[in-house]
């Protein structure tokens, strides 16, 4: 299979996920959130089998458009639930535990492939085993789960929430399209700086394990002084890792720096939620994480070919670059909006 089609075939879940996000809403108030999230479960496990069932790498594209149109909504609703759930004095602390998992979560996919391997049914029956699991916890306590289907459910949509929380929408685009960036540009530019792949691989493992392991202090840290003034840090923080990243990259300051810039990277989208929960409730909160998804996928898929141009424009320095304007862009807007 050629880097093209590979490519393309990779590209399928995300574009179901863009597509799927602005009907979650709408599936949520007519068939109820507990419904289209088992629903969602169930489809996701059987597409996911018939993909290792179907060798057939072109019938692959339809499948995993489906299996990403069939995963969004669970993985929304989940989030949601998650945020109507979390008590107001503790919402940054438990979102930050949740964006740990998360970012785990991530991690955990490719280790398990080096566990199982790629080849034959092993890694489909792992993901398909995963989604029955997840619909049996759910079955188990969804009628403790709040509902979304109040007198205001029709006045909520992907389209009415966009206007009233832009800066929010950019902070969850910022976060995906520099997470994806890393990871998959990474590895060009530190060749661009002579240094094994090995090496590389390892400050990804870095880049991770800050991201996974410093949520929770930045949750505590929004609690403390402010989503506003958190966004901010982290913004900021992941700017001066930029700057950094160049003038550290053949020392061992690299590491420290890393680890840093992974964890404060994606704290821009632990921040995102703590907001997200403060200013929305009921409907329009589903709404909004419908919004952040699609939002997500675009900046993932985005990211990368503008960084990739950037860098065959100015050199391997268009990584830092392009990954340090988008944040200095996003610390700007939040800071008019704080003057406001």
């Amino acid at each position: 299979m050629s880097p093209g089609t590979i490519g393309l075939s990779a590209a399928m879940t995300p574009l179901g996920f863009i597509l799927s996000a602005p009907l979650i809403p709408w599936l949520s108030r007519h068939f109820g959130a507990g419904r289209t999230a088992l629903s969602c479960a169930g489809l996701a496990a059987v597409l996911l089998a018939v993909i290792g069932w179907q060798q057939n790498v072109f019938l692959w594209f339809p499948l995993r458009f489906l299996l990403g149109f069939a995963v969004n909504p669970l993985y929304v609703i989940s989030e949601t639930w998650m945020i109507a759930l979390t008590p107001k004095a503790k919402r940054g602390r438990i979102m930050g535990v949740y964006t740990s998992v998360i970012s785990a979560g991530f991690a955990l996919g490719p280790l398990t492939l080096t566990v199982v391997g790629t080849q034959g049914w092993p890694p489909f029956l792992v993901g398909t085993t995963a989604f029955v699991l997840c619909g049996l916890c759910l079955r188990k306590v969804l009628p403790k789960l709040p509902k979304f289907d109040s007198g205001h459910a029709q006045q909520a949509s992907v389209r009415r929430f966009v206007p009233q929380a832009r800066l929010l929408l950019f902070a969850v685009f910022t976060a995906a399209a520099f997470e994806q960036v890393t990871l998959a540009l990474m590895s060009a530019y530190g060749q661009g700086y002579g240094s094994p792949e090995a090496r590389i691989s390892t400050l990804l493992a870095v880049f991770v394990a800050g991201n996974i392991a410093l949520q929770i202090p930045l949750g505590m840290l929004a609690e403390r002084q402010g989503s506003n003034r958190a966004l901010m840090f982290c913004a900021l923080t992941t700017v001066l890792g930029c700057l950094l990243l160049p003038l550290s990259f053949n020392s061992v300051f690299v590491w420290p720096v890393a680890f840093v810039w992974g964890a404060a990277s994606f704290g821009i989208y632990t921040m995102a939620l703590i907001k997200l929960g403060e200013r929305f409730s009921g409907p329009m909160l589903m709404a909004g994480n419908a919004a952040f998804a699609m939002v997500w996928g675009v900046g993932g898929i985005a990211g990368p070919p503008i960084t990739g141009a950037t860098m065959v424009l100015v050199g391997i320095q268009g990584f830092s670059l392009t990954l340090g304007l988008l944040c200095l862009a996003l610390a700007v807007a939040q800071f008019m909006q704080d003057r406001r």
